[in-house]
C-alpha cells in the first residue's frame, strides 16, 4: 500500500526585510507558547523569569553584516523564520532560532527554511552548521533528515534571581585557590584542558583549534555551548584555576569558568570546564562572586533574571556542584551538527621499519 505525499506548501522562502520586524517579533512570541500549531527549537528557558525571545532577541540594527535571517511568506503573512549567527573566523554557522506556525505544514515550513540555509551556506563556504534543540515536536528528526548528526546533550541549569549571590572573593582568597584571570599565554594550557575534559569524538567534530583559544579578548567563542549566542549580549570574562603541581611543564590547569554578565533582559551566563579529577566548587563560587561584583547598584548590569549554566552530560559531576550552589536543572537540549567539508586522514609520522631480504 502506498501513501500519498501531502502537497508542498505554496509559500516561498526569502531574506528578511526591515519591514518584517514587527511580524517576526509576534511570530517568535507565538512559537514559545504551548500551542500545538507552532514549532520552535524548544530551548528550555521559556516562561518567567526567562523568556526565549528575550534571551536571543536582537535589535535589527545590532545584526552583524555577516548574520542571516530568512522568512517563510505565505498568502502575504510571515509563517516561519530561521536566524543564524555566522562565525567568520571559523566559517561556522549556528542556528539560534527556527520557528513556524501552521497545524499541518509547520514541519514542512521549517524543513524548507533549513534547506535554504544549507544552500546559502554551500555558496558562502560554511564549514559547519550547529544547532541545539529540545528533543520534541520532531526537532531532531527534521534536522537529521536535513543531514545533521546528533553528537551530544546538555543539561540547562538555572539559579533564580531571588537567590542571594555569594560575596566576591578577595584577591588573597583567589590566590590561595589558584584562581586568576585567563591570559593569552594560557592558550596551549586551555587547549589541553579542553582535550582532557572532552571525549575524542566530540573534540574531533567540534575541531576547536589552538588559535581559537588565543582569541580570548574580543572573540571568546569556546568552549561551545547551546547558549553560546548569549555571549553576544554580555561582557565576557574568563578565569582559570591552576593545578597544584602545575603538571610536567608547570602550566597545567584544573579548570576554567566563563562568565557572561548580561546588560539586557536576560540571565547571566556561567560555563565551567574542569579536568575529570578536579573539583569545580571553587570556580563556581568564584564565578558567582564575580557576577555579584558586576551587578551591584550603580552599574549597567542587573541581577533580575538569575544565572544560567549549560553542562554537557559527560562533564558530570559539574552539574551536581552547580546544584550544591543553588542551581536547578530545568531541562536538556540535544546538540546537532552538519559538516560540509570532507574529512581526510591527516598526515602523521609512523615508526620506520627495516625490511630484511632472504
Amino acid at each position: 500500500m502506498t501513501a500519498t505525499r501531502p502537497p508542498r506548501s505554496p509559500g516561498k522562502v526569502r531574506a528578511a526585510r526591515l519591514t518584517d520586524l514587527a511580524a517576526l517579533g509576534e511570530l517568535s512570541r507565538l512559537c514559545q507558547s504551548d500551542d500545538s500549531a507552532t514549532r520552535s527549537l524548544g530551548l528550555p528557558v521559556s516562561g518567567p523569569p526567562i523568556g526565549v525571545f528575550s534571551l536571543f532577541r536582537l535589535p535589527l540594527g545590532a545584526f552583524r553584516p555577516n548574520d542571516l535571517m530568512y522568512v517563510y511568506e505565505q498568502d502575504g503573512r510571515i509563517a516561519g523564520l530561521v536566524r543564524v549567527e555566522r562565525e567568520s573566523t571559523r566559517d561556522e554557522w549556528t542556528i539560534v532560532e527556527l520557528d513556524a506556525v501552521g497545524l499541518s505544514d509547520a514541519g514542512d515550513i521549517r524543513y524548507r527554511l533549513v534547506q535554504q540555509l544549507l544552500r546559502e551556506g554551500a555558496k558562502r563556504g560554511a564549514a559547519r552548521f550547529h544547532v541545539a534543540c529540545a528533543d520534541a515536536d520532531g526537532n531532531v528528526e527534521m534536522l537529521m533528515q536535513a543531514g545533521f548528526i546528533r553528537y551530544g546533550e546538555e543539561h540547562i541549569l538555572v539559579r533564580a534571581a531571588s537567590a542571594e549571590l555569594p560575596a566576591p572573593w578577595s584577591d588573597a582568597a583567589a590566590a590561595k585557590a589558584r584562581i586568576r584571570a585567563a591570559q593569552g599565554v594560557d592558550a596551549l594550557a586551555l587547549h589541553r584542558l579542553y582535550s582532557t575534559a572532552t571525549p575524542n569524538p566530540v573534540a574531533r567534530l567540534e575541531a576547536v583549534r589552538l588559535p581559537d583559544w588565543e582569541r580570548q579578548g574580543t572573540h571568546w567563542r569556546v568552549p561551545r555551548s547551546s547558549l553560546a549566542p548569549i555571549l553576544r549580549f554580555a561582557d565576557v570574562e574568563v578565569f582559570v584555576q591552576a593545578s597544584k603541581d602545575g603538571g610536567k611543564d608547570g602550566t597545567q590547569l584544573d579548570g576554567l569558568v566563563q562568565i557572561g554578565v548580561a546588560k539586557e533582559d536576560q540571565p547571566h551566563y556561567l560555563k565551567v570546564v574542569t579536568r575529570p579529577d578536579a573539583d569545580a566548587t571553587a570556580l563556581i563560587e568564584y564565578g558567582l562572586g564575580i557576577i555579584e561584583a558586576r551587578t551591584v547598584k550603580g552599574t549597567d548590569h542587573r541581577h533580575d533574571h538569575g544565572v544560567i549554566a549549560p553542562v554537557r552530560t559527560y562533564e558530570a559531576p559539574i552539574d551536581r556542584r552547580l546544584e550544591d550552589a543553588g542551581f536547578e536543572r530545568v531541562s536538556s537540549v540535544t546538540l546537532l551538527m552538519k559538516e560540509t567539508l570532507v574529512r581526510v586522514a591527516e598526515p602523521a609520522l609512523m615508526p620506520a621499519g627495516v625490511r630484511q631480504t632472504p
